[in-house]
């Protein structure tokens, strides 16, 4: 095609193609431009996590090396947005001295982008401000209590557990539905961890509700038994039991319970509602009738064999933690993959800010192997992803759904 002075137009137009590729080239990466913290660069994203491997509670220790099973099978795919995961999981043993001291490494030594997945109310606890003040991640943790969601004063953290007080307040309202006139018993860690259960149960069941309580009992994380404990809250008429306790201790309280023929309506709090954990050591046909929450799928569950996230979850298991308990590990998977899932969506701009602000900003997320009917959702406002759960009930071999 040719002017009518014999020119070719093609090549007339030429340098203003040229010129438009160019400036769509330096736009395009101009908004790809990569930022990065500490922890952060064009081949590595640097994870740093504290779990109890030893000690009182080291039965979570389970997560820790799910975590890390979870992040080897991703770097085995090409990593995140093409950077390897360098996850790094250190024994805290559940004592807050020692998350302090491997948080403190983690985050001035190994130079960490985030701290992730931590557990435990009282180990969270130990770090809450230094990690805020650093201005360094303490992203999806593991513990529902209702402290870590205070964004005005601590905006670097975030929970990705079920809160306490959302959980207490499905017992209660069990309890006042199914019981109306009963009489509570309760036996609580004396931490962190069983002061905010306790506090969000007196709350939900309100003035009204709270005369039904009886006995309150602790325990301390480094008793050898909390056998006196049960036999003080039978010896108390209660015929409903309300059991605030790590997975030793639940353990011990089931078989417990049942030695001494008491038969209360037992309500369990989902952090020790592991079955290979808890209720096996405490005996099959001693657990039946516990009640406790739900939010994950759990392959235990027949009604779950012909879920594509199960299958998935089961081939991951097979290949990548053959010797870890099938149900244990289901919600470590589920937080790994909304981090995987955050760390997606911010791209190359991966400083701490930019991650904080994805992380808060999660809208109606469904990762695999949450049950139908929940759904992940935070705010800048407001960091506590799960808003509801369901009841579950053991039934010697599994848990069954309630509702």
């Amino acid at each position: 095609m040719k002017h009518s002075d014999g020119q070719d137009v093609m090549k007339s137009w030429f340098p203003v193609l040229s010129c438009v590729v160019v400036g769509l080239t330096l736009s395009a990466a101009a908004a790809e431009e990569k930022k990065y913290s500490p922890g952060a660069s064009d081949s590595e994203i640097k994870i740093g996590h504290t779990i109890p491997y030893s000690g009182p509670v080291s039965a979570y220790g389970v997560g820790g090396r799910c975590l890390a099973a979870y992040f080897k099978r991703l770097n085995s795919e090409g990593g995140i947005n093409g950077r390897q995961v360098n996850f790094i999981s250190l024994d805290d043993a559940y004592s807050p001295p020692k998350t302090v001291e491997q948080t403190r490494k983690l985050v001035e030594q190994d130079r960490v982008l985030l701290i992730f997945g931590t557990v435990g109310t009282p180990t969270n606890t130990a770090v809450h401000k230094y990690l805020n003040t650093k201005q360094v991640p303490q992203l999806m943790i593991s513990t529902g209590a209702s402290k870590f969601n205070d964004t005005a004063r601590f905006p670097w953290t975030m929970p990705l557990y079920p809160s306490y007080q959302i959980e207490q307040k499905i017992y209660a309202d069990y309890v006042l539905k199914h019981r109306p006139n009963a009489r509570i018993g309760v036996l609580y860690a004396n931490d962190d961890f069983g002061k905010d259960h306790l506090h969000g149960l007196k709350h939900a069941l309100g003035e009204t509700g709270k005369k039904l309580l009886v006995a309150e009992q602790s325990y301390e994380t480094t008793d050898p038994t909390i056998e006196s404990q049960i036999i003080a809250l039978k010896a108390s008429g209660a015929d409903v039991l309300i059991n605030i306790s790590t997975p030793k201790f639940a353990t011990q309280a089931i078989r417990k319970v049942y030695d001494l023929d008491w038969k209360p309506l037992h309500l369990l709090v989902n952090a020790s509602g592991a079955i290979s954990q808890v209720l096996a050591p405490a005996g099959f046909e001693k657990s039946v009738g516990v009640i406790s929450t739900a939010f994950v799928k759990l392959p235990s569950d027949p009604a779950w064999a012909n879920d594509d996230d199960m299958k998935n979850y089961l081939a991951f298991m097979k290949n990548w933690a053959p010797q870890e308990p099938l149900d244990d590990c289901v919600a470590s998977h589920l937080t790994a993959s909304v981090l995987q899932h955050v760390l997606q969506r911010v791209g190359s701009n991966l400083t701490r800010e930019n991650i904080m602000n994805a992380a808060k900003n999660l809208k109606d997320l469904r990762p695999p192997l949450l049950l139908p009917g929940i759904a992940l959702t935070t705010t800048p406002q407001d960091v506590a992803a799960y808003r509801r759960l369901r009841l579950r009930q053991f039934d010697g071999q599994k848990w069954v759904l309630l509702d």
